[in-house]
């Protein structure tokens, strides 16, 4: 083959071949002679119908260059959800990915599709279609690259891939494990904005199948739809085609697995209400184990979840009621046995209080008998005679050793009135408190018996309403 008829076909545009400017034009003319040989090659063993429609064929313009933009039709197939995390707060998922469009440089006449081997899509032009979303993606290539297609006489092409893809899916757990997640698939034109190219859904919502014979492990996909957007950027308005489908996370493991072990928990810390106040180390063993038992559950709950602040989930809104209640119990213990040390300290001071105005009762009664015969008995020496001096001397008062009157009772001092006003106000104070005071400690118990229970009933409907139905 000469070099006009290199020049020849490079004009008619069956070759594109771009050298660099500072190539020496002996270096192109090699380069360009290798690359045209390596085209006649493969020419050589195409069908003569396959030769025909690439004759004068360039891959790098798309269809309709000039009479508007091409019409590419999705559809896809979902072959399986294999993972979907939490923790990275995205889904991994295997699609066959189908899309169909018109070439009018590949019509041909026949009423037989042509299928071709995957590996002759290079000769084609075909849409930049990019998942959005996506983190990573393959195209399967065991055992050849798994990619068809098909040329149909009016100038369809139909191009299938087989690809997993891990996509981005923004999640709201504050609703964890009840809660309902809404992902997407973006698929995008990457360099034809729609003036160029534009996508749409060939079956509308039907054109994504595959989810109804799914088995996901946590989740059912509840509903799925399709709609058609435009994506904007600096660089211009492309098409965008997006994929919904709702997930609904299955909540019997969670409340196998977290719900009933911490319910139980609960109940088990109020067996200390049937114990005796004075088994101490009973007691205080079941609250610590039931505490210490909580926490390990709780952390446990959070290893497969993002340690994210702005989350506070339904399962942590419940493991912290549990813990609170079980808390309580260890709480309700202490306050019971220390108003029973109260108690008796109480019965103590009680009973020396009235020890101490029963003597003051008995003084004072005995006090009272003393004057009254200090009294009587001043009256009787009054009326009778005065006695001689001989019998003077010889009379004696037997409560006067001396003979001479008593003297008046001198007031209390100052410092001794001060005490008794600060004894009685300190009795007010006891008697006040006194008011407030639990006359039988174990009532705490017999109280608990009934409200722990109740309170957790009534806080587990509340729970279970809001999160399921609001």
């Amino acid at each position: 083959m000469d070099a006009e008829e290199v020049k020849r076909r490079m004009a008619s545009g069956d070759y594109v071949l771009v050298a660099p400017a500072k190539k020496a034009k002996s270096e192109v003319w090699l380069l360009e002679s290798s690359m045209l040989n390596a085209e006649v090659k493969e020419g050589e063993i195409l069908p003569p119908t396959i030769q025909r429609l690439m004759k004068g064929y360039n891959k790098y313009l798309r269809p309709f260059f000039d009479n508007g933009p091409v019409t590419v039709g999705m559809s896809m197939d979902i072959a399986s959800i294999d993972t979907i995390s939490e923790i990275n707060m995205d889904y991994t998922a295997t699609i066959f990915l189908r899309q169909r469009w018109t070439d009018e440089r590949l019509v041909f006449e026949g009423n037989k599709s042509l299928s071709l081997d995957g590996r002759l899509v290079e000769l084609l032009w075909v849409p930049d279609t990019f998942i959005v979303d996506s983190k990573k993606s393959f195209l399967h290539d065991i055992t050849v690259e798994n990619r068809l297609i098909r040329i149909f006489p009016n100038g369809t092409v139909l191009y299938a891939l087989r690809i997993t893809t891990t996509v981005a899916c923004n999640m709201d757990l504050t609703k964890y494990p009840m809660d309902k997640q809404t992902c997407t698939l973006q698929l995008e034109s990457w360099g034809y904005n729609i003036n160029d190219v534009m996508f749409y859904w060939t079956r509308g919502n039907e054109s994504v199948s595959g989810l109804d014979t799914l088995q996901l492990a946590q989740y059912t996909v509840e509903d799925h739809y399709t709609s058609v957007s435009e994506a904007v950027y600096e660089t211009g308005n492309y098409p965008k085609l997006v994929f919904h489908f709702e997930l609904k996370r299955s909540i019997l493991y969670f409340i196998l697995e977290t719900y009933v072990p911490s319910s139980l928990l609960v109940v088990l810390s109020w067996v200390s209400f049937w114990i005796s106040l004075s088994s101490v180390p009973a007691r205080i063993c079941i609250g610590v184990t039931t505490v210490l038992t909580m926490t390990t559950l709780m952390m446990g709950a959070r290893t497969s979840l993002p340690n994210a602040n702005c989350f506070i989930k339904a399962i942590d809104v419940y493991l912290g009621i549990c813990f609170s209640f079980i808390f309580g119990a260890l709480i309700e213990y202490a306050v019971a046995h220390f108003c029973t040390l109260t108690h008796m300290d109480s019965h103590m001071v009680m009973y020396s209080h009235h020890m101490h105005d029963f003597d003051d009762e008995m003084n004072g009664i005995i006090t009272t008998i003393s004057n009254h015969n200090r009294a009587k008995r001043r009256k009787e020496a009054a009326a009778t005679p005065t006695p001689t001096p001989a019998s003077l001397e010889l009379t004696v008062s037997p409560s006067t050793p001396s003979g001479s009157e008593p003297k008046p009772e001198a007031p209390p001092p100052k410092h001794t009135h001060w005490c008794l006003t600060a004894l009685a106000t300190v009795r007010k104070v006891l008697r006040s408190i006194n008011c407030c005071h639990i006359e039988n400690p174990h009532h705490i118990d017999n109280y608990s018996r009934v409200t722990f229970p109740l309170s957790f009933v009534m806080v587990n409907l509340l729970y279970w309403i809001y999160y399921l139905y609001f």
